[in-house]
């Protein structure tokens, strides 16, 4: 009876994770992003220059975007006409930008972004824990099979076949979910780890980074009893992150107290753009910007690199 009630409670959960990856929607980048109609016929008009640069300065201004091209442009996706959020990319196989985009999974025949990565995670671990479960419970059988302790019928053959199939899909699942896990406490995408992101001042790989519990909450939210179940409980809205930027940008505005891009031993929290409500609050526990200082930011965003040059980028 025991194992019959742990079976389907580790099935059930694997079955409704694996529902939500499946189902759920991949996330596109809200209006805001895209650009308006006079943006877009500007930029085809326009050759190739600083009037296209002028174009994407101007949509850019006010969005909460940190992360740039390789060559500093702003991050444009010329098949959806917007302007790329943090993190998001344009996906070959749905042909749509996906926002905090990991991989396209072929598995789940979706993309794994910020809408369902908590299922994708849940689902790997109750996947994996229901064929250690089944290996588990098979072992003694799987044991007499070779001993000759089974009746001689044709279900022996099932239980091998059984045991070698979840204990083969553990091992497989137990890899894939040690890297996930390992991603999350990084706050890093499948596609960052191949390409870290790009900021304002240089390439910064841990640049989402917040420390292991913050890096935690960000994709299973503020309430654990939500952790466990695949319902969704990620915090923000996906177009904007919080980041720690090691090297602050020389134009941009000091910090209060006297802190500025020469220090060497603390890392400063930067926030280049406004952030969402939703995502703020992990914020809350360093120092944070003066209004005054805020409102030099917001005033200089987007114009730090004059040689920003548009580059299409999938």
């Amino acid at each position: 009876v025991v194992c019959l009630v742990a079976y389907h409670i580790f099935f059930m959960l694997f079955v409704w994770s694996y529902w939500k990856t499946i189902f759920t929607l991949p996330m596109n980048p809200s209006k805001e992003f895209h650009l308006s109609y006079s943006d877009k016929e500007s930029l085809e008009r326009e050759p190739r220059g600083e009037s296209q640069q002028e174009v994407l300065r101007r949509a850019a201004k006010d969005l909460p975007i940190y992360t740039r091209t390789m060559s500093g442009a702003i991050r444009y996706c010329d098949r959806c006409h917007l302007v790329k959020p943090d993190r998001c990319h344009h996906c070959s196989v749905c042909d749509k930008c996906i926002l905090k985009m990991d991989h396209h999974c072929p598995w789940v025949n979706n993309c794994v972004g910020f809408s369902n990565y908590k299922f994708f995670l849940l689902f790997l671990a109750y996947s994996l824990l229901y064929c250690l479960f089944i290996a588990a419970t098979d072992l003694q059988y799987f044991i007499k099979f070779w001993t000759n302790g089974l009746p001689d019928t044709q279900a022996k053959f099932h239980i091998m076949f059984l045991f070698f199939a979840a204990a083969m899909f553990s091992v497989s699942l137990s890899s894939l979910f040690g890297y996930h896990c390992w991603l999350v406490s990084k706050n890093k995408s499948t596609l960052e780890v191949f390409r870290a992101p790009i900021f304002r001042h240089r390439t910064d790989k841990n640049g989402f980074s917040l420390g292991f519990s913050k890096n935690l909450r960000q994709v299973f939210g503020d309430e654990k009893k939500y952790w466990l179940l695949p319902v969704f409980s990620s915090l923000g809205d996906g177009c904007s992150f919080p980041t720690c930027l090691v090297n602050q940008d020389p134009e941009q505005a000091s910090t209060p107290g006297g802190l500025n891009s020469s220090s060497k031993n603390e890392n400063h929290l930067f926030p280049a753009k406004p952030l969402r409500d939703s995502q703020s609050h992990l914020l809350t526990d360093t120092p944070s910007w003066s209004e005054a200082a805020a409102r030099a930011e917001k005033g200089k965003v987007g114009m730090s690199n004059p040689a920003l040059t548009m580059e299409n980028e999938t």
